[in-house]
């Protein structure tokens, strides 16, 4: 029962602090310091519109609120284009056997992240272990061939075998030396290291068939052609890997805009679907253009730690093609509509007051006023929700001044 009273107290309590603010806020007297001129006004009558809001600026500091003077500006004129986010080239890898097998072993899906060198998959290749055999032939012949030149130059020396049997000698293993290169350059060619040839002659007869296929690159597999028992070529595509820490927005050009994008041209790419802007640069415009939709490309590449810009995603580019000079601007946050008017509040000596405007170009950022709003007038740049909200709610009703 105590806990419950306290609480009742405790209710009752934030009821009146809460009405002592709103008399504090918007009450019938004005405020002791004026908004604009900072002094204290106690014997001259006020007469105020409807809607005029006062307040300490004290409070417009507490709510948040910023006060600017309406004055020129420049405003970037951007050119929105259409766009799509793809891999970059770059960064993307597709995984072929080099060799012709049937898949024994499978150890990837799709979406799984792989580090470089990494095992995909495991085939048993037939063909594999013919390059394997014939290289371990040739190795063995050279040493063969090694062998019997070192002792037919010794007895050439000594003069107890002719020559014609040294040059012989000489001739065989320099055949042997030449085969033996085009085995290995065979094994090197489907992916083995001079390590493992090193090695190889002390493998047991079963891995001769053995191939494994490893990631180049650490990402995520993002394509998959492969199952288990699958017979495989040696062109075919198993895999494909992208690392997408980094994408590519290719941008569509159409014509009439082609002279007004340019390398290192900056640009604010939107993806939508709760995706933050991201901001990137120009890298590089296609020389040619598409026989179909007569348009040009551009590139851009943004970093992507998240993942969040995923390939296939349309994107807007904006890009800024130019800046001019206008007589008022303000920002979008000065903005207020209601119904279909588009207002800003204004600093008047009474308060602040919803004036009505007219808007024309404008930027991500700041919009041009073409009427309503006159160079070195103070605005609220920040916060006129606040105002907004409290109208709408009459929350003023009883702190206007008449």
């Amino acid at each position: 029962m105590r806990g419950k009273k306290f609480l009742a107290v405790l209710a009752a309590a934030g009821i009146i602090l809460a009405a002592i603010v709103t008399l504090r806020y918007f009450g019938n007297e004005r405020p002791e310091t004026d908004v604009q001129s900072g002094h204290k006004d106690e014997t001259e009558e006020v007469h105020t519109d409807e809607r005029t809001i006062r307040l300490h600026k004290e409070d417009l500091k507490e709510f948040g609120i910023e006060v600017e003077e309406a004055m020129q500006g420049k405003l970037t004129v951007q050119l929105e284009l259409p766009g799509e986010i793809t891999s970059n080239a770059d960064r993307l890898a597709h995984i072929v056997p080099r060799v012709p097998g049937v898949a024994s072993s499978v150890f990837k899906n799709l979406g799984d992240n792989v580090q470089a060198g990494e095992v995909l998959a495991v085939i048993e290749s037939r063909e594999l272990a013919d390059t394997k055999a014939a290289y371990l032939a040739a190795l063995k012949r050279m040493e063969i061939a090694q062998a019997n030149l070192k002792r037919e130059e010794s007895l050439f020396k000594k003069k107890i075998s002719p020559e014609m049997d040294y040059l012989g000698a000489k001739n065989a293993f320099d055949e042997a030396q030449i085969e033996l290169k085009s085995a290995e350059q065979k094994l090197h060619a489907v992916g083995f290291s001079e390590h493992y040839l090193a090695e190889l002659p002390h493998h047991p007869d079963a891995t001769y068939t053995r191939y494994e296929m490893k990631s180049p690159l650490r990402g995520t597999v993002i394509e998959k052609h492969i199952t288990l028992g699958e017979v495989l070529k040696d062109d075919s595509v198993a895999f494909a890997i992208a690392d997408l820490s980094s994408v590519w927005i290719n941008i569509s050009i159409y014509q009439k805009d082609m002279d007004s994008v340019r390398k290192g041209q900056p640009v604010v790419i939107s993806a939508g679907m709760s995706i933050p802007n991201a901001k990137g640069t120009v890298s590089y415009i296609s020389p040619v253009t598409d026989e179909e939709t007569r348009t040009a490309m551009a590139r851009v590449v943004l970093p992507n730690p998240k993942g969040l810009l995923r390939p296939g995603l349309f994107v807007t580019a904006k890009l800024s093609v130019d800046e001019t000079t206008v007589p008022v601007r303000v920002p979008k946050t000065a903005l207020i509509t209601e119904g279909n008017e588009t207002m800003v509040f204004i600093e008047t000596a009474e308060g602040f007051i919803p004036q009505t405007i007219t808007t024309g170009r404008s930027d991500d950022t700041y919009i041009e006023v073409t009427s309503g709003l006159k160079p070195g007038q103070r605005y609220v740049a920040m916060g006129g929700f606040t105002f907004k909200a409290q109208l709408s709610k009459g929350a003023f009703g009883d702190g206007h001044a008449h």
